[in-house]
C-alpha cells in the first residue's frame, strides 16, 4: 500500500470514528442519568457493554470502506457522490445519540434512524458500483442499526405518554 493510501486510510477511519466519539459524549453522560436509567426496555436489549465494542467495530469497517471508494478517485462523479452520501449517513448516525440521548427524546431518535437506515442503503449501493468489498463492508452496519432501530421503537413504545 502506497503512502497516499496509507494516508487515505487513516484519515477514513479517523472520520468515522470521530462520528462515533462525538456521539458517544452525548450517550456516556445520559447512561449514568436517571433519565435513562428510569427508561422502560425491552427484554432483548444487550447488556450496556456490548454497545462499545460493536460500534468501534462498525465506524472501523466504515472507515475501511470509504477508504476502498476513495482511492478510486476523488475526480470520478460516482465516488464524490457515494462519498457524500456516506458522509450525510454519518451525520445522521452522530445525529440520533443527540436526539435519543442528548435531549432525552426516543421519538426525535426513531425518526433519525429511520432516515439512517435509509441513507445507509444508499450508501452500499453507491459503494458497490465502486468497489464489492467496501459494499460489503457495510452489511454489518445496516445489520446491527436495523436492530437498534427495533431497539429504539420499542423503548419508544415502552415509554411513550
Amino acid at each position: 500500500m502506497a503512502g497516499k493510501d496509507v494516508f487515505r486510510l487513516i484519515i477514513s477511519i479517523a472520520v468515522s470514528q470521530s462520528a462515533g466519539l462525538i456521539g458517544s459524549i452525548f450517550t456516556r453522560s445520559e447512561l449514568q442519568s436517571t433519565w435513562y436509567a428510569a427508561l422502560q426496555k425491552p427484554s432483548f436489549q444487550p447488556p450496556g457493554w456490548v454497545f462499545a465494542p460493536v460500534w468501534i467495530t462498525l465506524y472501523t469497517l466504515m472507515g475501511i470502506a470509504a477508504f476502498l471508494v476513495w482511492r478510486k478517485g476523488l475526480s470520478s462523479r460516482k465516488v464524490q457522490l457515494a462519498l457524500m452520501i456516506f458522509l450525510v449517513q454519518l451525520i445522521l448516525n452522530t445525529l440520533w445519540s443527540l436526539l435519543f440521548f442528548g435531549l432525552n427524546w426516543p421519538l426525535g431518535g426513531l425518526v433519525d434512524i429511520v432516515i439512517l437506515w435509509v441513507a445507509i442503503l444508499l450508501t452500499i449501493i453507491a459503494f458497490k458500483d465502486i468497489s464489492k468489498p467496501a459494499a460489503l463492508m457495510l452489511i454489518p452496519y445496516i445489520l446491527w442499526v436495523t436492530f437498534a432501530l427495533v431497539l429504539n421503537f420499542e423503548i419508544w413504545r415502552l415509554n411513550r405518554p
